[in-house]
């Protein structure tokens, strides 16, 4: 309990917040990175996931390939990685990318699959493309369970960007292993506490967002 209202402390102090290497500028870079790891992930995953949804092809290789990326450990990834590109962002980057393609995948081809098979048939025969049919039908109809996936990739990479810090980045994780190296613990745990914050906030926003893409029908129910 001690360790937690210095860590409270640590946080309350305003100077803590301010500067180069203050609060706000590590939350931003934790921010930053989440965003790029998820970004590149969901331009990869997202179309594959919608392809495979939509043409019921590939599903069992999909999930095959998701549950291998799902069980590889990130710090190790990091490490790795960093020993091949160094210091730098390149090494996490990847690292989260691969964090992240799993959920994004496994929301894109759930969004589609969820559609009604009688809606498809009923745009299919008023004679719409397989394109708008894609596009304007299962897309819409599925978003919820789309923006669900991007939910749970970005969750986990806001939880795992802190190992960028391991290799030299910025981001919360610098007061987590500054703390560690220095045996400040409080640091350690308000890096900690601000991370569980971050990714509550995130989660929250995205739930939101889920139940305003909602179907209106299926909002009511």
């Amino acid at each position: 309990m001690n360790q937690l209202l210095l860590a409270l402390q640590w946080l309350a102090d305003p100077a803590r917040w301010s500067g180069p290497t203050g609060i706000g500028v590590r939350l931003l870079e934790h921010l930053a990175y989440t965003a790029l790891g998820v970004a590149i992930a969901a331009a990869i995953a997202i179309p594959i996931g919608l392809l495979v949804g939509h043409t019921r092809r590939g599903r069992g290789l999909a999930v095959t390939l998701s549950g291998a990326a799902r069980a590889l450990p990130t710090l190790g990834l990091v490490t790795l990685f960093g020993l091949w590109f160094g210091i730098g962002l390149t090494a996490p980057i990847l690292a989260f990318v691969i964090l992240a393609i799993p959920s994004l995948l496994a929301g894109a081809y759930s969004a589609v699959e969820a559609v009604d098979s009688q809606t498809v048939d009923a745009a299919r025969a008023q004679g719409m493309t397989e394109w708008q049919i894609l596009t304007r039908v299962e897309v819409p109809l599925g978003l919820p369970l789309l923006i669900s996936g991007v939910r749970l990739a970005s969750v986990q990479v806001i939880s795992t960007v802190m190992l960028a810090a391991y290799i030299g980045n910025g981001g919360l994780g610098r007061f987590i292993f500054l703390g560690l190296n220095i045996q400040d613990y409080p640091q350690m745990l308000a890096g900690s506490i601000l991370v569980v914050a971050l990714a509550l906030v995130i989660d929250l926003a995205l739930r939101l967002l889920e139940r305003v893409a909602a179907p209106r029908g299926a909002a009511r129910a």
